[in-house]
């Protein structure tokens, strides 16, 4: 049988399965087929994120928790994990890279958990970032994200045990713009414990801290 493109089949299931729940990248899709997912979640009393969610669109989706740092919309009311408190904590080089982080910081409300954010802890004043290196070194998860070249990924890796998902922002000037240096940078990076990211993909980082702390 045939499926009408414009048919949606959300996977419901997906937490179940994997430990970590769908989200809707809002990005592409139109308000009616955003308004067809949010009811049918509603219908379930579903917890739902949404991803890359324009400020105008948000406006006309109904009780929706938006946040227009992140483009980031919530539906519902997670349930809470009290047991993952602590374990993951979020940080930023500099308030430019604050939409991916802010990202990542609302995909692990929605997981279950609250993660503190570190911001503007770059290296280009090496001083912030070791005025938190004590505090950092407690998390057993650290999302960095940075543009410009990356340098936090390699110089966090070298203060703290824990695991360092560094996140590439699409932030900076000429050849850094877009994220691609920060990209290679973060694979590239000399420092034991990093793994990487898609450029911007601050919900994949949040999935990925969630499960490696073993919440999922």
């Amino acid at each position: 049988m045939t499926t009408d493109p414009g048919d949606i089949r959300f996977d419901w299931q997906r937490r179940a399965r994997t430990g970590i729940p769908e989200a809707v990248l809002a990005e592409g899709k139109s308000p009616d087929q955003l308004a067809r997912i949010l009811k049918e979640a509603r219908e379930r009393d579903a917890a739902l994120l949404l991803t890359r969610l324009a400020p105008e669109v948000a406006a006309n989706l109904g009780d929706l928790d938006y946040d227009p740092v992140s483009r980031t919309a919530i539906l519902g009311t997670p349930t809470r994990r009290p047991e993952s408190d602590g374990k993951i904590a979020v940080v930023c080089a500099g308030s430019s890279d604050l939409p991916v982080a802010a990202e990542a910081r609302r995909a692990l409300q929605v997981f279950g958990t609250e993660a503190p954010l570190y911001a503007d802890v770059g290296v280009a004043g090496l001083w912030r970032l070791m005025e938190v290196a004590d505090e950092l070194r407690q998390f057993r998860v650290v999302i960095a994200v940075a543009g410009m070249e990356g340098a936090l990924f390699s110089v966090l890796a070298g203060l703290v045990p824990g695991l360092v998902i560094a996140v590439p922002s699409p932030v900076g000037y000429g050849v850094s713009a877009g994220g691609q240096a920060a990209l290679s940078a973060a694979l590239a990076s000399c420092a034991p414990g990093v793994v990487t990211t898609n450029i911007g993909n601050g919900f994949g980082a949040a999935a990925a801290a969630w499960k490696a702390i073993g919440a999922g």
